[in-house]
């Protein structure tokens, strides 16, 4: 299906102009890998645990036994924890090619196990979506924004006009740094103390670059 690319709250690119094969593709979207799969939760799923199965390979993507369907209306609440702190750059939402593919995505960072309640308050980005039935679709984040994530919640308000969504993968591209909780512990309490000790006391997290 053809798309445009000018969207409310972001633009969007397609795999074909960011030209990488797909080994690289593939590699740019690991990060899932960084996703807290235990805590993962995902509010209104019609199957309890299903919204976890959508957060897999870029190269399983087409895999459509494994998806997650909203249950009493259309809409959807993915809360996220991450294993570190993450710079969100990019997201691919997937879905079917008729009225249950989401029409709208609203993020917000760092509000652990949010409701839907919370999402009366303004999100950090919107988008609106095109169907997307190849996992090609790419929307960029303001990655000023989201460049110190340790949680995302992705809420889908809308679809195009079915009683229920369905998604069948969601690809996090971007960048992932581990904290080390010991040197943070240490950097807190020297907080307290003389500044000139600080120079001694660096945290020193190890980044690794996912794209």
């Amino acid at each position: 299906m053809s798309h445009g690319h000018s969207h409310g709250g972001g633009g969007c690119r397609c795999a074909a102009e960011r030209e990488e094969p797909p080994e690289q593709r593939g590699l740019a979207y690991g990060l899932y890998l960084r996703v807290d799969l235990e805590r993962l939760q995902c509010l209104n799923e019609s199957c309890e645990g299903s919204g976890r199965g959508v957060f897999k390979p870029w190269e399983e993507r087409a895999d459509r036994s494994k998806f997650v369907e909203s249950d009493a209306d259309e809409e959807l609440l993915f809360n996220i924890p991450f294993t570190g702190n993450v710079k969100l750059k990019g997201i691919i939402i997937m879905g079917e090619d008729d009225d249950s593919h989401p029409s709208e995505m609203r993020l917000y960072k760092n509000i652990p196990q949010m409701s839907f309640d919370d999402t009366e308050r303004e999100p950090d980005q919107t988008f609106s979506l095109n169907r997307d039935v190849t996992g090609e679709l790419e929307y960029a984040t303001k990655i000023s924004r989201f460049s110190n994530v340790y949680h995302l919640s992705i809420h889908i308000s809308k679809n195009f006009g079915a009683d229920t969504t369905k998604i069948f993968y969601i690809g996090l591209r971007g960048e992932w740094t581990e904290l080390r909780r010991h040197e943070v512990t240490i950097c807190n309490y020297e907080a307290s103390a003389n500044p000139a000790d600080h120079r001694v006391h660096q945290v020193t997290p190890q980044t690794h670059f996912i794209s």
